[in-house]
């Protein structure tokens, strides 16, 4: 330690003690500056120092802002997206092939039709379910995919595999690859916001936007639509503002006191700046997330005075989402509790619920960033991680299918009215133009300005990315974009 910081600081044994003890906090200090060090090394030449600060994408970029709206269970695509009148003749009968990938097979039954009906929907006669009357309403400003497959049936490491390009544990998200790969536009906010159901996490947790071995930056900060939105923001209501202002006045003097004797030692300045975020945030973070702000118009257009209270919570989070991403946001997931699509049994009844929650803010946020010219420059995704299995599970439900799913993609550069890709007769496996999970993240990072290739990270050994496309040889899909 300096003179003048040891005239500072006197030390007897009590404070020795209390410095020796947080040499602990050191070390976690260190590891994290050492991981934000080979972030810094990662960089391409000219990137800048600080790791939320904004980066330059590797060519110019279609969009800037993502907002997913995830799906947790498999929601079912012969019942919403991807009409099989086949599947509807043979209601009843046998499978015919012999490629059936089975996940309960002791309740597996008969083939079993769709009982919703299917309308052709705006200019382009994309064909969707009578229980989404609000997004067929957009379906002119849609990418429908209908051939996505995944590699697995089980629900966590399809998660893993959706959210962080494969099915291992302990990978970063997508969302954190986003923020290491472009930094963010506002320092007064977080970069990665996770608007989380009120009743509570989806399955697998915070795993879902883990910033697993990127460093903790990346990852996603978990908001709530009700009380205060950020856990542990507030000043607790015991502590007097006068005591809150010393403390934070003594931790600031010891952070540059630290900063003085390694002045060399940049990581340092943006870990200290980091930990000032959250005293910004305090106040920002309130206003980011005003309602009260919005039209009655606005309000009435997302649902948020519905009568189903899920569906009233889940417009808000739809219209925080928009509110965020107006405000430089780079990325905004929403989810639902528990994996609410997973409809082994009652798949008609639930499929009701569900597009009741789900359906009119979900459109309303694609309308209103258009309405407002932020459409063009944010991807919308709605997605699951697999879907379900033309055939029966029991008397009315319908187990996991990896082989062939459905998602929709708006704004940020794909094409508009566009159904791409398409299933067998039985909507059980994709027949044409199959798009896998990698592929579909090397496209969305396409769009973003990123080459999946290049944003690299260093990990056991190797460049690590995304994508891993050694491996799975990802590619972008051209046809997905305008």
């Amino acid at each position: 330690m300096t003179n003048a910081s040891a005239n500072e600081f006197r030390f007897n044994r009590r404070s020795f003690l209390g410095w020796a003890g947080g040499g602990l906090g050191y070390l976690a200090l260190s590891h994290l500056l050492a991981l934000e060090r080979a972030a810094a090394l990662a960089r391409p030449p000219g990137a800048a120092a600080h790791p939320l600060a904004p980066k330059p994408p590797h060519f110019t970029p279609r969009a800037k802002a993502v907002i997913c709206l995830f799906q947790h269970g498999g929601p079912s695509q012969m019942d919403l997206f991807d009409p099989k009148p086949e599947l509807n003749k043979r209601d009843g009968q046998d499978y015919p092939g012999q490629d059936l990938e089975i996940h309960f097979d002791k309740q597996a039954g008969k083939l079993l039709r769709s009982p919703f009906q299917f309308l052709e929907r705006g200019q382009s006669g994309m064909q969707m379910s009578e229980l989404l009357p609000h997004t067929a309403s957009i379906a002119d400003e849609l990418t429908l995919v209908r051939s996505m497959v995944t590699d697995s049936v089980d629900h966590e490491s399809a998660l893993r595999i959706i959210h962080t390009g494969k099915f291992q544990a302990g990978r970063p998200a997508w969302g954190s690859w986003v923020i290491y790969g472009l930094g963010t536009e506002r320092q007064d906010l977080p970069a990665y916001v996770v608007l989380s159901d009120p009743g509570g996490l989806p399955i697998d947790g915070i795993r879902n936007w883990s910033s697993g071995w990127l460093p903790a930056i990346y990852q996603g900060t978990q908001v709530r639509s009700s009380e205060s939105p950020i856990f542990n923001l507030a000043t607790p209501a015991d502590v007097p503002g006068s005591a809150r202002a010393n403390q934070l006045g003594f931790l600031e003097r010891l952070n540059q006191i630290h900063l003085r004797e390694h002045p060399e030692n940049s990581e340092l300045q943006a870990r200290i700046n980091n930990y000032e975020l959250a005293a910004r945030m305090q106040t920002s973070v309130t206003d980011a997330l005003d309602l009260s702000r919005e039209s009655a118009q606005t309000r009435k257009l997302y649902g948020l005075e519905h009568p189903n209270a899920a569906t009233a919570n889940y417009a808000k989070r739809c219209l925080m989402a928009r509110r965020l991403v107006e405000q430089g946001v780079r990325f905004v997931q929403i989810y639902l509790q528990g994996q609410p699509w997973d409809t082994h049994d009652k798949n008609a009844e639930r499929l009701k619920n569900l597009c009741l929650l789900t359906d009119q803010p979900s459109a309303a946020l694609v309308l209103d960033l258009k309405q407002r010219g932020l459409l063009d420059s944010t991807i919308v995704l709605w997605t699951g991680e697999f879907g379900r299995l033309p055939i029966s599970q029991g008397k009315d439900g319908r187990d996991h299918n990896r082989h062939g799913f459905s998602l929709w993609i708006a704004g940020g550069g794909f094409k508009k009215g566009h159904v791409h890709g398409a299933t067998d007769d039985f909507g059980y496996k994709a027949a044409k133009d199959a798009v896998r999970v990698y592929d579909l993240h090397a496209t969305l990072l396409h769009a973003l300005g990123l080459d999946h290739n290049r944003l690299t990270y260093p990990h056991e050994g190797r460049a690590d990315t995304l994508t891993d496309s050694v491996v799975s040889e990802a590619r972008v899909i051209p046809e997905l974009l305008a």
